[in-house]
């Protein structure tokens, strides 16, 4: 009977280890389960001491082409030293799709540390955050002027951009005056963001700066109640940029430019002129007698009415004050070359003006 219950006994314990030994298997699955994911995880995000290392990563320009594959993305991540496992781009890309069917990779240009985590670089090109670049067109410039500010940069040439700018894309925006000869006045001046790999293309460019002309100018004109038409309007707010200097003068430019047309008063504005020679005067070299003489479509010395296109792309605020013009006696504004003027009623006013400004500039130099 005793040799009986110790056989048992051995028997029972032979037994209770079975339920110790499975969990000591499942914890080492799990530990080597874990111990995978911390290594995929080591893959997808880097341990804390690498990243004092990113600030001085250099960065590197990685393009997706249109229709890439993930696999061909994957490699092409691999090849340029960004990520280490393709495996572990494929686990990432295959759970994103589940977590998101409708999405993808985008095609573009994209701006990559390999300080990067995996996570970090799929999330960016599985968004599309491409690489960005920023330029500034300010109000009053013309389309040269805009060329030669893109040529400064590096991205085409200045008589690549004045040619693309006289294709009028009117198919696309169908609210283009007809017959335009170039877009002067109607590339919207402001601060951009554009796709890099788009900057280099100066339709693009062109786009884009349409494209923020039809959503900001645009609505003004057709919520205003005017008799101009848009191409008058756009051309004589460019003339009342290009003379404004400061804000407060603005509405009494457009003001006396628009009583002098209603008068039938040709505008005699210098910058029409500047525009029509190809020229630009200073305080120390203004216009000759020879040139304001000079006969072309956009001297409104000698013609009268408008010049036959803008001269320069207008600003919001010139748009705004050529629909809403202050009304006044004045016909004449001569500038002070701090950035104000010196309105006058009659020719004589301004002549004698005129004389004075000259003479205090010559004492004070």
């Amino acid at each position: 009977m005793k040799n009986t219950r110790k056989k048992s006994r051995r028997k029972s314990r032979k037994k209770s280890k079975l339920p110790s030994i499975l969990g000591i298997l499942t914890f080492t699955v799990v530990i080597s389960t874990g111990m995978a994911w911390l290594w995929w995880q080591n893959e997808i995000a880097p341990v804390a001491v690498t990243t004092e290392l990113a600030a001085d990563a250099d960065e590197v320009v990685f393009t997706v082409e249109s229709g890439m594959s993930g696999n061909q993305i994957g490699n092409k991540l691999i090849e340029a030293g960004l990520i280490k496992s393709l495996e572990a781009w494929k686990i990432w890309t295959k759970l994103q799709q589940q977590r998101d069917s409708t999405g993808g990779f985008k095609a573009g240009t994209y701006s990559l540390s390999p300080q990067d985590t995996l996570t970090k670089i799929a999330g960016k090109i599985w968004r599309g955050e491409i690489m960005q670049t920023n330029f500034t067109v300010p109000e009053g410039w013309s389309i040269k002027q805009m060329g030669a500010y893109f040529e400064s940069l590096g991205y085409f040439s200045e008589a690549d951009f004045i040619a693309a700018t006289q294709e009028i894309p009117d198919d696309k925006y169908s609210w283009l005056p007809k017959d335009l000869p170039h877009l002067e006045g109607f590339l919207y001046p402001d601060t951009y963001s554009i796709a890099s790999d788009r900057i280099h293309d100066p339709q693009s460019i062109i786009e884009a700066m349409l494209d923020s002309f039809e959503t900001i100018a645009l609505p003004v004109y057709k919520q205003a109640n005017t008799d101009y038409s848009l191409i008058e309007w756009v051309t004589l707010a460019s003339i009342v940029e290009k003379e404004s200097v400061v804000q407060e003068e603005r509405s009494l430019i457009a003001g006396v430019f628009t009583a002098r047309l209603q008068q039938g008063m040709r505008l005699e504005s210098d910058p029409t002129v500047e525009y029509g020679l190809g020229i630009r005067q200073t305080a120390d070299r203004p216009l000759t007698f020879a040139q304001v003489e000079t006969p072309n479509p956009y001297n409104t010395y000698l013609n009268a009415g408008l010049p036959p296109t803008a001269i320069s792309s207008p600003g919001i605020a010139s748009l705004q004050a050529t629909l809403n013009p202050e009304s006044t006696e004045y016909l004449f504004f001569v500038a002070r070359y701090d950035g104000t003027h010196v309105f006058s009623r009659t020719l004589a006013e301004h002549v004698a003006a005129t004389k004075q400004i000259r003479r205090e500039r010559e004492q004070n130099n």
